[in-house]
C-alpha cells in the first residue's frame, strides 16, 4: 500500500512539473493585441530575420532572430520579468524563442504564434 501511495504521488509531483516545462504561456492574436492596446508595458518582439522584419512587422516591435537569442538577450532584453510577446512568420521560431527565454530566466514571456495570423495592421 506505501508503495501504491508513493507511486501516485510521484505520478502527481511529475504530472504538475510537466505544465511548467515551457516556462511561457500560448496566447492568441487576439489576446496579445488586448495587451498591447491596454497601454501595459510590454516588449513586442520579433523572431524572424531581419530581411523578414524590414518587409512588414507589428508596429511597435523590435527584432531578435530566434537563432539570435540565446547570444542577444541580455543586452538587448534587459528585466528578466518584464512582459515579453513573441511572434514570428507561423508560430515555430516564436516557440523556440519562447523556450530560449524562459531557460535563460525570463519570467514573463507569451507567444502568440505568427504574423500570418494577426488580423490587425503591420508596419
Amino acid at each position: 500500500m506505501k508503495k501504491v501511495i508513493a507511486s501516485i504521488l510521484l505520478a502527481v509531483l511529475f504530472l504538475a512539473g510537466c505544465g511548467q516545462e515551457a516556462g511561457y504561456v500560448q496566447i492568441t492574436a487576439q489576446e496579445a493585441k488586448q495587451i498591447m492596446d491596454s497601454g501595459e508595458d510590454c516588449l513586442i518582439l520579433d523572431v524572424r530575420t531581419q530581411e523578414e522584419y524590414d518587409e512588414s512587422h507589428i508596429p511597435g516591435a523590435v527584432v531578435i532572430p530566434h537563432d539570435q537569442i540565446r547570444d542577444r538577450a541580455s543586452a538587448d532584453l534587459p528585466g528578466k520579468d518584464r512582459l515579453i510577446l513573441v511572434y514570428c512568420r507561423s508560430g515555430r521560431r516564436s516557440k523556440e524563442a519562447a523556450e530560449t527565454l524562459a531557460a535563460l530566466g525570463y519570467t514573463n514571456v507569451k507567444e502568440f504564434g505568427g504574423i500570418n495570423d494577426w488580423p490587425y495592421g503591420v508596419t
